[in-house]
């Protein structure tokens, strides 16, 4: 049945149908034609449409494709929160390590005697028993201790005692020390106890073991009072060290007190005072420490000092922030190859309602501009979304190892910006490639 004549159509002819009627308002849209006049309709073709309208159609031919949107907006997602993610966790991690560079190295200094120092003539000087409490009365210090190496001769470590003059033992080394050292070098015990000033000054035969030396030693446990033997004389174990800071060798040796290498091996002076300083003090600790040992010669003592922390830091986290903006690069290159190649396919498969518009007046830049605007609505999409995921990376990851997270603002609110800006240098070709399609040539393929 035909349906019946409308009333006349505008564009001077009868409408026939309900599709011809919106086939020629959607050619009046396009064109900008007007009812006034000629000089309207060019000024309007010249402007082109609105930037509503333009949004409009972008919005709608980006969410025509939702399962393509969602795979698309995914390589950019995975690029910003790349680069959010790496940047904040290199930030992050920047800054711990910078803390346990501040809490161990920087914090340490030594003092020991200098055998090239000291005035002309001078016998070089020793460190006194008392180091430790000289440099502890200084402000910054927060803990001193004396350590030497011991001269053994030809005496083995022995978890038992040889059996018929047999001498088979181990070549550890064996160190002394004060009561403050442990403190001095962060030591951490992993069963036991260090010894203490009583030790010390009675010269009692006790020893802490090094976790490496305990381990060759077959001890494992002091609930039991374990003894060993240097040469023929017995030390009850009384404590195993697990970790130190700055002293590596401390744990693979046998540690007595001084007391007690003062009576087995004649020991005369300690060899170096270890010293841990609150942050920030290690400079000026370094130059009171000597005067402080030996007002009458301090430039005959040796004082080894941790740079100044600024210059570390710096290194470090920028060492660290390229690194990882590198990274974040390469991710950000990786999304944005991911848009393009996919607003090309959608070019690719648009071409009949390219040629359409353009056969119904729509100007290159037109569609150029339609094509540019969905790529950024992608990439911001994106960028937003990998801002967040890159966001939730750093502080869980923070959260999981106990780290204080790091994060620079200026990236996150920038990040949603930099996707839009990647959505449009990808969406530069493919817009191109679409404004390029002649309306004759794209209508005679379909």
């Amino acid at each position: 049945m035909t349906p019946p004549a409308g009333p006349p159509d505008p564009a001077g002819g009868p409408s026939t149908s309900r599709s011809t009627r919106l086939f020629r308002r959607t050619r009046l849209a396009l064109a900008g034609v007007v009812r006034r006049g000629a000089g309207s309709r060019r000024k309007r073709l010249t402007r082109g449409p609105a930037v509503r309208d333009l949004l409009d159609e972008a919005l709608a031919g980006v969410a025509a494709r939702p399962t393509r949107l969602i795979l698309t907006t995914l390589g950019t997602v995975l690029g910003i929160a790349a680069l959010v993610g790496t940047v904040g966790l290199g930030q992050t991690a920047a800054g711990q390590i910078t803390q346990r560079f501040d809490l161990a190295a920087a914090t340490r200094v030594v003092v020991q005697p200098d055998d090239k120092g000291g005035q002309e003539g001078e016998a070089a000087t020793q460190l006194p028993w008392d180091a430790p409490e000289r440099i502890a009365r200084l402000n910054g210090v927060d803990a001193a201790g004396t350590v030497s190496q011991l001269e053994v001769g030809d005496d083995l470590v022995r978890s038992v005692a040889g059996l018929d003059g047999q001498k088979e033992g181990h070549a550890l080394q064996v160190m002394a020390g004060s009561p403050g050292l442990f403190d001095a070098v962060r030591g951490g015990l992993k069963t036991g106890r260090f010894f203490d000033a009583g030790h010390d000054n009675r010269g009692d035969r006790v020893v802490v073991l090094g976790k490496n030396a305990a381990e060759r030693l077959g001890i494992n446990r002091i609930d039991s009072q374990p003894a060993i033997f240097l040469g023929d004389q017995a030390y009850t174990v009384i404590g195993i060290l697990d970790s130190v800071s700055g002293r590596a060798e401390l744990l693979d040796a046998v540690i007595m007190p001084n007391g007690a290498a003062k009576l087995a091996y004649d020991l005369e002076a300690p060899d170096a005072v270890e010293i841990r300083t609150a942050v920030g003090a290690a400079q000026l600790i370094a130059g009171q420490a000597p005067v402080a040992i030996d007002p009458n010669n301090p430039s005959a003592l040796k004082v080894d000092a941790p740079p100044k922390q600024g210059g570390v830091r710096t290194g470090v986290e920028s060492d660290l922030n390229a690194l990882f903006l590198l990274l974040g690069a390469v991710a950000l290159l990786v999304g944005g190859l991911g848009i393009a190649n996919v607003t090309l396919l959608s070019v690719l498969e648009r071409v009949s309602e390219i040629g359409l518009r353009r056969a119904l007046g729509a100007a290159r830049r037109h569609v150029a501009a339609q094509f540019l605007v969905e790529s950024v609505i992608v990439g911001f999409l994106g960028g937003l979304l990998g801002t967040a995921v890159g966001v939730l990376l750093t502080v869980g990851v923070s959260w999981f190892r106990d780290w204080t997270p790091i994060l620079d603002s200026r990236l996150s609110l920038g990040a949603p910006l930099l996707g839009a800006v990647i959505g449009l240098i990808a969406g530069t070709y493919p817009a191109w490639k679409a404004s390029a399609i002649q309306p004759i040539t794209a209508l005679r393929g379909t």
